[in-house]
């Protein structure tokens, strides 16, 4: 059974700065509908004005996953970490007891475009770490390529949770298959172009829950680029 969760249908905020789409609850968005699949509890669609962003905040208990489209995300944490974010970076920030941390657009003349992920981590209470790996687009055309899992395979960032994470660069003409092991589940998110995923199109800011199924099957129908995770 697939279930899609199209991009008009999600919340929306905007504060000026800030334009963001949400596919689950969040902040004032609340729909007892769309709390969250499996271990996935939040994917946002942020848009953020040149020199803006998010100021000190803290957060714990949560595997916090940036994945920048367009621009350049600033990022500063109280694990005295410091580093800018672009187009194939994947970082991984894993909250744990507690960090606070900081996310503004390094541009002063550019939106950066990025999404934010929030998955449950099987785990709580954990010493609070950090990483970011870059994830050239050679790597992920026509293909879908793990970026984060909890073993660190194939040199992907490491997550404290029961989650893969593959990204995918698939073209018109391309296809691209993962095959779900037996009571796993999958969410597919379509971060731009146009893709079909197990017979249906979906296009930038779909998304996809998969229950039952053996396999996600992805076509591209237009420059499609697409998150695909693998959950328990």
């Amino acid at each position: 059974m697939m279930i899609v969760r199209r991009s008009e249908d999600r919340g929306h905020a905007r504060h000026g700065w800030l334009d963001s789409r949400h596919s689950f609850s969040f902040a004032d968005y609340y729909d007892p509908d769309h709390m969250g699949f499996r271990a996935l509890r939040v994917i946002n669609e942020d848009h953020v004005s040149p020199g803006q962003g998010f100021g000190t905040h803290p957060h714990r208990d949560m595997e916090i996953i940036s994945y920048v489209l367009e621009g350049s995300l600033e990022h500063k944490d109280s694990m005295g970490n410091g580093s800018v974010i672009r187009p194939g970076d994947v970082q991984r920030m894993s909250a744990g007891t507690g960090v606070r941390h900081s996310e503004y657009n390094a541009s002063r003349s550019e939106d950066v475009h990025f999404l934010q992920i929030w998955i449950m981590p099987a785990k709580n209470g954990i010493q609070p770490s950090y990483e970011q790996k870059t994830f050239g687009d050679d790597e992920k055309k026509g293909r879908l390529r793990v970026v984060a899992s909890p073993d660190g395979r194939d040199g992907s960032v490491t997550i404290h949770a029961d989650a893969v994470l593959h990204a995918g660069l698939i073209g018109a003409g391309e296809s691209a298959d993962l095959t779900l092991g037996t009571g796993r589940h999958s969410w597919v998110q379509v971060a731009r172009g146009k893709v079909r995923v197990n017979g249906e199109v979906l296009s930038a800011g779909d998304g996809a829950a998969l229950t039952g199924e053996a396999r996600v099957s992805i076509e591209g129908v237009d420059g499609g680029e697409v998150l695909v995770f693998d959950l328990a």
